[in-house]
């Protein structure tokens, strides 16, 4: 029998009976293949929906034409850098991710499939060139899903389910993997295997030295040693949905009771009592947040809880109701919290974020995804989010340096319209990091910091508009232009991205501040004959 590690927007289903296609693997290293085909791992990147990002808030019903909520310019600059098509193989066309671990340059995704199957991958992504993400590795497992990932010190640690009976090798419905990878790619040569007790491995950690993992309903939270994946200690529970660890304690949770606190033995010493329906076999996670822990929550949001009283403190609640998805479908499946900025995968009811400041928590609105949201990670920059057959969404924060925090720290923070309109009369100068509806310049403009526009941006003859940090125009599936008009001057120190043309008229001139600049167009270059471009830059796309 099989019950399915689902999210919230797919049904839980239960399977009484093994298909006919079920494969017997006599070895381990048979049932876990390496992909390398480089067409395919470079054709799996996908650029179709890339661009400058709107977050819809509490008023805006999905389905409704693209708008801001309010004329204010908003926070949070937010960008697609691209999708990464989901795996596919024979037996396994609708892999769905189920867990993201970021480490460094890298993003490691793991993946199962709803049904009868066990079948699962795992990707590896390389976001060191935010322009040109690659997927630099990518490895298929033929008789297991795959729900949680961990990657630590050359290793990858992956966890998932396996049919016990049918195997030939499985000691137990659990499967703990351990796999070589160094720069990205897979070495299947170095791989071990080990099971443990439990409904369905679904989480997985590795701190102080060893591999934590929980496995679901009667299950366990057991501590691998990370070498041999010989069992250390473990410990039954209930329910087992997640673990985190937080100054040598872990936390984990049991979907039967709540939040369970562990010491270094996986002895509880106290409990954080939680009363929400956590559905079966349904995706849950824990998060931490200074001294308090975020829950994923479902129908409730995430709950916030202080660790050391066990204290509820609030609830985030899923702030957009769409009309055209079922009420079972908006469900936080999962959380993830970076620096003030809390983020919540609500299913159906899309990616949600919200933000902390001197303890105060407040939701901003929905981030304009397409398709449910079954999980989300976010880490320095960026934010990875798996949006069902919409596949890895990988979102650039476009958080301003230090460095050019620094820079800008001459001029005013901007707070106004979100359509920016600077007169032939007027000389203007802004930092900070906001998102434009539109930007046209008839005078003087300088912007100091992070921004995107979503629609066109234009300069007026004889204005002049410079921009220091970095710039994003439009989305690649609604593109839009910037005009430089004629006399007119366009300045750039940092990076320029255009889902667009960029047209430059009778004697416009584009140029390029200091030798790092960097330039995205996705359109075409159209210049008059007597156009200038000055100075040095990287041209990404090779359109000048």
């Amino acid at each position: 029998m099989k019950k399915v590690l689902l999210y919230a927007f797919l049904v839980s289903i239960v399977i009484t009976s093994c298909t006919d296609s079920t494969t017997i693997f006599e070895q381990e290293e048979a049932s876990f293949g390496n992909e390398t085909n480089a067409t395919v791992l470079t054709n799996s990147i996908i650029y179709d929906k890339s661009g400058a990002m709107e977050i819809y808030e509490e008023n805006f019903q999905t389905g409704a034409q693209s708008i801001f909520a309010n004329e204010q310019a908003g926070n949070y600059p937010l960008a697609l850098v691209a999708q990464v098509a989901p795996p596919s193989f024979s037996g396994a066309e609708n892999l769905t991710a189920t867990d993201i671990h970021i480490d460094g340059d890298y993003a490691y995704i793991s993946y199962n499939t709803a049904g009868a199957d066990y079948k699962g991958a795992v990707d590896i992504v390389n976001v060191s060139d935010p322009a040109a993400p690659r997927l630099t590795g990518r490895a298929y497992s033929y008789d297991k899903d795959l729900n949680a990932i961990y990657y630590s010190n050359g290793y990858i640690y992956v966890v998932g389910g396996v049919d016990a009976e049918q195997s030939a090798l499985a000691s137990a419905n659990s499967v703990v993997i351990k796999v070589a990878a160094s720069n990205g790619r897979f070495d299947t040569s170095d791989l071990t295997y080990n099971y443990q007790e439990g409904f369905n491995a679904n989480d997985a950690l590795v701190a102080n030295g060893s591999l934590y993992v929980t496995s679901g309903r009667d299950g366990y939270v057991t501590e691998f040693d990370t070498s041999s994946l010989e069992i250390v200690n473990e410990v039954p529970f209930q329910d087992l949905r997640s673990v985190v660890i937080k100054d040598g304690t872990y936390l984990v949770l049991d979907a039967s009771a709540g939040v369970r606190i562990l010491n270094s033995d996986l002895q509880e010493t106290s409990q954080i009592q939680i009363d929400s329906d956590f559905r079966e076999a349904d995706k849950r996670t824990l998060d931490i947040m200074g001294d308090k822990v975020i829950v994923a929550e479902g129908r409730n949001g995430a709950g916030v809880y202080n660790i050391n009283t066990g204290a509820f403190q609030e609830y985030i609640p899923i702030t957009i109701n769409p009309a055209d998805v079922i009420e079972s479908d908006i469900v936080t499946n999962a959380t993830a919290y970076n620096e003030g900025v809390i983020l919540m995968a609500n299913g159906g009811a899309g990616l949600g974020l919200a933000e902390e400041e001197d303890d105060i928590l407040s939701t901003v609105g929905v981030i304009e995804l397409d398709g449910s949201t079954n999980y989300v990670a976010s880490k320095g920059d960026y934010i990875f989010a798996a949006s069902g057959r919409e596949g890895l969404q990988i979102i650039k924060m476009n958080k301003p340096s230090e460095d050019l925090a620094e820079k800008c720290s001459g001029t005013p923070t901007y707070s106004g319209n979100a359509n920016l309109n600077v007169a032939a009369s007027q000389s203007l100068a802004y930092s900070g990091s906001r998102r434009f509806r539109s930007i046209s310049v008839s005078g003087s403009l300088l912007l100091c910091g992070t921004w995107t526009v979503n629609n066109a941006v234009s300069i007026a003859d004889n204005g002049l508009f410079e921009m220091r940090g970095t710039f994003i125009v439009a989305r690649n599936n609604r593109r839009r232009d910037l005009t430089v008009g004629e006399n007119a001057t366009l300045r750039i120190e940092g990076n320029l991205t255009i889902y667009g043309d960029l047209i430059l008229e009778d004697n416009a001139t584009i140029e390029f501040i200091g030798d790092t600049s960097r330039v995205n167009i996705f359109g075409k270059v159209t210049g008059a004959n007597n156009a200038n471009v000055l100075g040095t830059f990287d041209d990404i796309q090779d359109k000048f």
